[in-house]
């Protein structure tokens, strides 16, 4: 394994405190040294001058669709995509075909990453068998296997007992439960947020109370039984209160928010371009303007893409036939520099925590740090570099993207995973 010697970049890593201009040393996959001035005639050198140096970014939240949607993502493309993005980690959603549900799956998924992965991959169990909200998985095995976290994503956990006996049976292994916060009887067929767009459109609308409602109830269910309790994608100004006010009663609650929800507000819709439709919906400009308070005020802890592939046949049909979501592992660090850090909403150092080691808190691992003797999984980005978003050069399979042809500033520039250099300038190896 080649030895990498990082220089003259400023590395931040909060978690660390560090901020400043340092040389990082790499061998045999860890940190070896962290200084000023380092030299090492036998290391490859990564000249960083002008850039910035953090730990791997980790994506909390992704679909990779494999097994059994092999069309809209696998493991591979979906793993490159994400060095292509700058991330080291990602932790994969339960809905597959067969779901996560069983420490065979959880084998077979974490065996192929290893095949074939470009980046660390966690699976997330589902919560309930087959994601059918009635029985729970084999959650103790899928844990001995390697899951992190369960959730039944893309689905509501309805039944509020089996929710509490999900939440009273994790605290056994450690393990945060990820609510998919959505009353889906509420929500019924609908496909947009319910308000002057979705009056505008016609489309079937989708309220807010629909996300408010089960945000309640999970965090009211976390406090009940003291188990970790995380949010997925909130994207209401009411989720944002009901999540800050537990953090403020001291409940073991965390929140993420994904680019998408701090970017784009409804009247995207108007264009009735199906890359704008994903669960939940993009919200009102009151709703974006608290997920960018929350975010601000470290109610929302995460920045999660809530990666969603889909083919494009599946998306070029009407509004209401498309799936919903949205490939974001591309477009997610440069949408956090170009909206949340230049306009000062937060700091850098804030945006590194909220991708590197606050996700990794959350999901109880041991990335997202830079100390020496720790795993060489670092990100190298340029702040200041322009450049028009073009689906068409994604490495994941989904192009539904609706930033397609946005202007962003910031870039990834290097991605190191393990010590060895799986991504640069913008090529992955």
């Amino acid at each position: 394994m080649k030895r990498l010697l990082i220089k003259n970049g400023k590395v931040v890593s909060p978690a660390d405190g560090l901020n400043e201009e340092l040389d990082i040393l790499v061998a045999e996959g860890r940190i070896e040294k962290i200084g000023s001035g380092l030299e090492d005639k036998e290391a490859e050198v990564i000249d960083a001058i002008g850039k910035v140096v953090t730990p791997g970014l980790i994506d909390m939240h992704v679909h990779l669709r494999e097994p059994g949607f092999e069309h809209k993502e696998t493991i591979k493309t979906g793993t490159e995509a994400a060095a292509a993005g700058g991330f080291t980690s990602v932790a994969c959603m339960p809905n597959t075909n067969p779901v996560i549900d069983n420490s065979s799956i959880v084998d077979s998924v974490i065996k192929k990453a290893e095949f074939e992965g470009k980046v660390n991959l966690f699976p997330i169990g589902s919560i309930t068998k087959g994601l059918e909200g009635e029985e729970l998985s084999e959650i103790g095995s899928m844990k001995e296997a390697g899951i992190v976290g369960i959730s039944d994503d893309g689905e509501t956990v309805m039944n509020s007992e089996l929710m509490r006996l999900a939440l009273e049976y994790v605290t056994a292994f450690d393990l945060p439960v990820i609510s998919h916060a959505e009353d889906q009887v509420l929500s019924g067929d609908g496909v947009v947020n319910e308000g002057y767009y979705s009056t505008v459109t016609g489309l079937d609308p989708i309220p807010a109370a629909a996300e408010d409602i089960i945000v309640a109830r999970d965090i009211r269910l976390a406090e009940l039984t003291g188990a970790p309790l995380h949010i997925a994608h909130v994207s209401t100004k009411r989720a944002v209160e009901l999540v800050r006010d537990a953090k403020e009663r001291g409940l073991e609650v965390t929140a993420e928010a994904t680019p998408h929800h701090f970017t784009l507000t409804d009247e995207a819709v108007i264009s009735f371009d199906t890359n704008t439709k994903v669960n939940p919906p993009l919200r009102s400009e009151e709703d974006v303007a608290a997920i960018k308070e929350g975010l601000a005020d470290g109610t929302i802890d995460v920045i999660a893409t809530d990666h969603a592939p889909h083919a494009f046949e599946e998306k070029n049909v009407e509004y209401d036939d498309a799936p919903f979501g949205i490939s974001g592992l591309e477009t997610a660090l440069p949408l956090v520099i170009t909206e949340l850090v230049k306009p000062g909403i937060i700091s850098l150092e804030e945006a590194v925590e909220k991708l590197t080691s606050n996700p990794a808190e959350v999901l109880n691992s041991d990335v997202g740090r830079l100390k020496e003797g720790s795993r060489a999984d670092i990100t190298v980005l340029d702040l200041d570099e322009e450049y028009e978003v073009d689906v068409d050069k994604f490495y994941s399979k989904g192009k539904n993207s609706p930033f397609d042809g946005f202007r962003l500033s910031g870039r990834p520039k290097v991605t190191i995973v393990d010590g060895k250099v799986v991504m640069k300038d913008n090529k992955v190896l």
